[in-house]
C-alpha cells in the first residue's frame, strides 16, 4: 500500500504559503513511493530491505493443505512487493517445512534471504538439527544462522563459524526475545565476530536502546527486530484510537505502519520481521519500508502518542 501522493501534494500546496514547504518537502523526498528502503549488513554492505518476514506461530499449520497454500500467498505477496529476508526456527513447528513449500510453490525466487536458527541441546546435536532444517527449506544453504535464545550457544558458535568459512553460511547470529538474557548477550556481542543480533524491540519496549542498539552500531553488527508488534498485542491496543493525523507526513496509511516506521527509523536496526498469515498484511507491512522515515524528534513524539493511548 503506497502513501497517499494526493494527501502530500495537498500539504506542500498548503504550507507553500506559510514558508514552511521547502523543510517538507526534504523530508518527504528522502524516499520516493516506488523507491524501497533498504540497509547495509555491516559486514560486507550486502543490502536488505527493512522489513522482512517472520515465521512465528503464522506459518506453524502442519499439512493443512488450504493454510500451507495461504502461506505460500503470503510469501508471494511478500517477494513481488520487494522482501528478501524470511526467519524462522526448529522452535516453530511446522514453519520451516510450511517455508519451503511456499518457496517451491511459487518458484524458489532468487532475492532470498534465508535466516533459521539452532535451537537444541547438547551442541553436538546442532548440525544434524542445522541439515534437517535446510531440508525443511529446500536451499542449497543458509544465509544466516542464529544461535536461538543462546541455548547452548558456547557450543554452537564454534560450528557456525567454522560453516561460515568453509562457504556453507554466510553469516553468524544470536538471537533472543521479550527483553530476556540481555546482559548475556551484550557480553557475547563483545566477545564473538557476529554478522548479526536478533532481538525484541518496539515503540514500548525500547531498553534495547540504551545498550544493545549502539553496541551493534560499534561492533558492525547487523540488527533483526522480532515482536515488533508484541504478537499482536500492540497492534490491538492502539487499533481501538485513531491514527495520528500527522503520520501522513512519513507516510504512514495505518497502524503497522507507524509501528514498524518507529522500529526501522532507528540508525542502528537493519530489518523488522512481523510475522503474518494475512496478504493484505504482509502487503500493508512491506508498504512501512517505502517513503520517509521519522526522524528522532518525530520518533519521540511516536513514543509520547502511543505511551498515552
Amino acid at each position: 500500500m503506497k502513501a497517499p501522493l494526493l494527501t502530500r501534494r495537498k500539504l506542500l500546496g498548503a504550507l507553500t504559503v506559510t514558508g514552511a514547504a521547502a523543510a517538507l518537502h526534504t523530508r518527504i523526498s528522502i524516499a520516493q513511493p516506488d523507491e524501497i528502503t533498504t540497509r547495509p549488513i555491516p559486514s560486507t554492505g550486502e543490502k536488505l530491505p527493512v522489513v522482512g518476514l517472520g515465521s512465528w506461530i503464522t506459518f506453524n499449520v502442519g499439512y493443512d493443505e488450504a493454510a500451507r497454500d495461504s502461506c505460500a500467498e503470503v510469501i508471494r505477496n511478500f517477494f513481488e512487493a520487494g522482501g528478501r529476508l524470511i526467519d524462522s526456527s526448529p522452535m516453530y513447528g511446522s514453519s520451516q517445512a510450511v517455508i519451503g513449500y511456499g518457496l517451491n510453490k511459487i518458484g524458489k525466487p532468487p532475492a532470498l534471504f534465508s535466516a533459521d536458527k539452532v535451537w537444541i541441546a547438547p551442541g553436538s546435536r546442532g548440525p544434524a538439527q542445522i541439515e534437517a532444517s535446510r531440508q525443511q527449506w529446500d536451499v542449497p544453504r543458509f544465509d544466516l544462522l542464529q544461535v536461538h535464545n543462546l541455548l547452548a550457544r558456547k557450543e554452537h558458535l564454534p560450528t557456525l563459524f567454522a560453516m561460515k568459512a568453509r562457504g556453507q553460511l554466510r553469516y553468524v547470529g544470536i538471537t533472543t526475545s521479550e527483553g530476556r538474557r540481555h546482559q548475556e548477550f551484550e557480553q557475547v556481542m563483545r566477545t564473538q565476530p557476529l554478522d548479526f543480533v536478533q532481538l525484541t524491540y518496539n515503540v514500548l519496549d525500547r531498553e534495547p536502546e540504551a545498550r544493545i542498539l549502539p553496541l551493534a552500531q560499534e561492533r558492525g553488527m547487523a540488527v533483526i527486530v522480532n515482536r515488533p508488534f508484541r504478537q499482536g498485542v500492540l497492534i490491538d491496543s492502539v487499533a481501538r484510537h485513531p491514527l495520528p493525523s500527522w503520520a501522513a507526513e512519513i507516510g504512514c496509511a495505518n497502524w503497522a505502519q507507524f509501528l514498524l516506521k518507529f522500529i526501522i527509523s532507528h540508525p542502528a536496526v537493519t530489518c523488522a520481521i512481523p510475522a503474518t498469515t494475512s496478504v493484505a498484511h504482509v502487503r500493508e507491512n512491506m508498504a512501512a519500508a517505502h517513503g520517509p522515515l521519522p526522524d528522532e524528534a518525530m520518533r519521540q513524539r511516536m513514543v509520547a502518542d502511543v505511551e498515552r493511548l
